[in-house]
């Protein structure tokens, strides 16, 4: 199946961009990558009239650092997240999880702005920002504002994105020095995860100074392990605390069911995926 007829517009700067979904009222959605658009678009189940496309915008393809944060244009691909050094510098959870995506050909297409905006739960980047503290710079008719992931991600495939905004960038405070780790499982490869859970940990004198753990297709949106990273936090290094912490990241969630696995089920894999990436992230065998 083939998509419907659309019109096609590629401004040259994000004023343009927010000028052209403006003009096209509802029927104006923003291509990127396309990795998640044109699916929806092959099987029909999107018939947008307008395609603003943000291919010729400037500067969304950069990585670069700001004071303390790194600032990933909403075009950079997961390939470049993947490779990048200053992203896995700075934010080694989500150099980790843009590797585990798809295939190369997804990899190479896909963007992190994208991705975002989708917001599917099984999605392995929006774990990832939500674990880093991460925001999200979002442009529309009344300006720019920054929204920080955990308001950002706000319901099944919905986000703080307006019918009228374009989500510019990624914001990433400086994880310089954290350990971390990004665990997947899927029924086959390249699938999108029936769970994932990523942790980074810094580490002082053998000792957990700070642990953030979320989750991704745990619930309608990425989730905090709040619980794991409350049992974490001043605790010394060692295999029995971090595997007892870890198996709390199921308490609280409320994952689909599915024909890849039972909400119970779920949960039991979230609290295996967690004490394994604990302990890569801590270095413990």
């Amino acid at each position: 199946m083939r998509p419907v007829d659309f019109d096609y517009a590629a401004p040259e700067d994000i004023a343009g961009v927010v000028q052209a979904l403006v003009d096209g009222g509802d029927d104006a959605k923003i291509i990127s990558g396309g990795q998640s658009l044109m699916p929806v678009l092959r099987m029909r189940m999107a018939a947008p009239e307008l395609l603003v496309d943000l291919r010729k915008v400037d500067g969304l393809r950069e990585i670069r650092q700001e004071g303390s944060e790194l600032v990933i244009g909403a075009m950079v691909t997961h390939h470049t997240l993947a490779t990048d050094p200053l992203v896995a510098e700075h934010a080694g959870l989500l150099a980790q999880a843009a590797a585990t995506i798809g295939d190369a050909q997804i990899r190479y297409r896909g963007t992190i702005g994208g991705a975002l905006a989708h917001a599917d739960p099984a999605g392995d980047l929006g774990a990832a920002v939500l674990a880093l503290d991460g925001s999200v710079d979002i442009v529309g008719p009344a300006g720019e504002r920054t929204v920080g992931a955990a308001e950002f991600f706000q319901d099944y495939f919905t986000t703080a994105v307006g019918e009228d905004d374009v989500a510019v960038a990624v914001r990433i405070p400086s994880h310089a020095g954290w350990g971390s780790c990004y665990e997947k499982f899927t029924v086959v490869a390249q699938a999108w995860a029936v769970v994932a859970v990523g942790a980074t940990l810094r580490i002082a004198d053998g000792v957990i100074q700070e642990a953030k753990v979320a989750m991704a297709n745990m619930g309608p949106t990425p989730l905090r392990a709040s619980q794991v990273e409350a049992a974490l936090a001043g605790a010394a290094v060692d295999a029995g605390t971090l595997d007892a912490a870890g198996s709390r990241a199921g308490e609280g969630t409320n994952p689909p069911e599915d024909s890849a696995g039972t909400p119970e089920y779920r949960r039991h894999l979230a609290g295996v995926l967690a004490r394994r990436a604990l302990r890569s992230a801590a270095g413990v065998e």
